[in-house]
């Protein structure tokens, strides 16, 4: 079983310590989710495991094999992808040639089509657009490519940061059923990042809360759903 294991991870810019002492896992079929503020470091620590910014002190393992050194082109190669906050999608390209972009460490084209086929099963709405620019998508139909794209690179575990974000309520519910349908259908490992808790909380199976850069409590969705002061903090009880 493919798992995601962080250790005591710390991340740093300058002298802000931005992530400490954080340890969680993300195992093969389940939803993770990282809750918490603006600024609590949950975003940070996806980039950490995707490579996008240094770990500090720590480590991060994947397939029970460290991928601390390891840059995030050959992070993607063994399996691990982000679709980052704010889609990031290039505007003038494309919603075909964006996914394509994903695609860049496949070379099977048969591969290659078949992941298209089953993005455009999942989000036809991606299918219809698939020869428009992506500028000119909506924010919803946008996350969708850029969900997409990051399955465009075959991974088993998929990192979402902040999908739901500025999202009219009808797409978010599309974006959440696809979701567990990925996670039901392929086993695929999620690790959501969400400042809508009551949304990541609903759909993960395990949670953590990050408070000023460290984990402060851990549980199932359903036990910090009924948790007196995740509610109080996050769910506006």
């Amino acid at each position: 079983m493919r798992t995601l294991e962080v250790r005591r991870l710390a991340v740093h810019y300058g002298q802000i310590e931005a992530v400490r002492n954080a340890s969680f896992e993300v195992a093969q079929g389940e939803i993770v989710a990282l809750i918490g503020s603006n600024g609590a470091g949950k975003s940070t620590t996806l980039k950490a495991v995707m490579g996008l910014v240094p770990a500090a002190a720590g480590d991060i393992l994947w397939d029970g094999e460290s991928v601390r050194a390891r840059g995030a082109a050959q992070r993607v190669t063994r399996g691990i992808a982000l679709s980052p906050e704010g889609r990031r999608l290039f505007a003038d390209m494309t919603v075909l040639e964006n996914l394509e972009v994903g695609a860049h460490t496949v070379r099977s084209r048969a591969v290659k089509q078949r992941t298209l086929d089953e993005i455009y099963a999942l989000f036809p709405r991606v299918a219809e657009r698939r020869r428009q620019q992506a500028g000119s998508l909506s924010g919803g139909e946008q996350q969708m490519v850029a969900i997409g794209r990051a399955l465009m690179a075959q991974p088993a575990l998929l990192m979402l940061d902040e999908p739901s974000l500025g999202i009219a309520p009808k797409i978010v519910a599309e974006i959440a059923e696809a979701i567990e349908r990925l996670n039901r259908e392929r086993g695929l490992a999620v690790l959501l990042v969400e400042q809508n808790a009551r949304l990541a909380l609903k759909l993960s199976r395990r949670a953590y809360v990050f408070e000023q850069g460290a984990i402060t409590r851990s549980g199932t969705g359903a036990e910090l759903l009924a948790d007196a002061d995740v509610q109080k903090a996050f769910l506006g009880i």
